[in-house]
């Protein structure tokens, strides 16, 4: 890692002076001096391990989860709406900030729900005309030229 010098790596012998030097290295080499790289069982990251495999379906449903509840925390925070930044309420204690917290997200449900009912009468309407159904506007623009370097 370049953090000390040793006789067996002579590389690390170029680094400054100022760094820890190993003076009497030992006879037997210690893994981290005799490879480069190690293998970790399966076994000592099963905790963290995800549950299912990359590209797979399973996968992408389960990650779907973590997007919404990600999303759900943004508008939570949002301040164009509701915002529970510091300093949001004035009261202390674990009781009214619960109190606080819980019709915030109670508000902030009913505001997603009634979007949502808009939408699907908004379709409805659309449906009766013989109209397709309007789909949201993609918000990602694909450039007009491709990033290739400075001009």
């Amino acid at each position: 890692m370049g953090k000390v010098r040793c006789p067996l790596r002579p590389a690390s012998m170029l680094s400054d002076r100022d760094r820890p030097e190993i003076l009497q290295p030992p006879q037997h080499l210690p893994a981290c001096c005799a490879q480069q790289t190690i293998t970790v069982p399966p076994h000592v990251l099963a905790k963290t391990a995800q549950k299912h495999d990359y590209p797979p379906a399973a996968w992408r449903r389960s990650y779907a989860r973590r997007t919404g509840a990600e999303r759900g925390f943004a508008t939570a925070k949002d301040p164009a709406a509701n915002d529970i930044s510091r300093g949001w309420c004035r009261l202390m204690g674990l009781t009214p900030l619960t109190l606080f917290t819980t019709v915030l997200l109670v508000v902030r449900n009913q505001r997603i729900l009634a979007a949502w009912s808009t939408r699907q009468q908004e379709n409805q309407r659309r449906t009766a005309k013989g109209l397709p159904p309007k789909n949201r506007k993609r918000r990602r623009r694909a450039l007009a030229t491709p990033a290739t370097g400075p001009p």
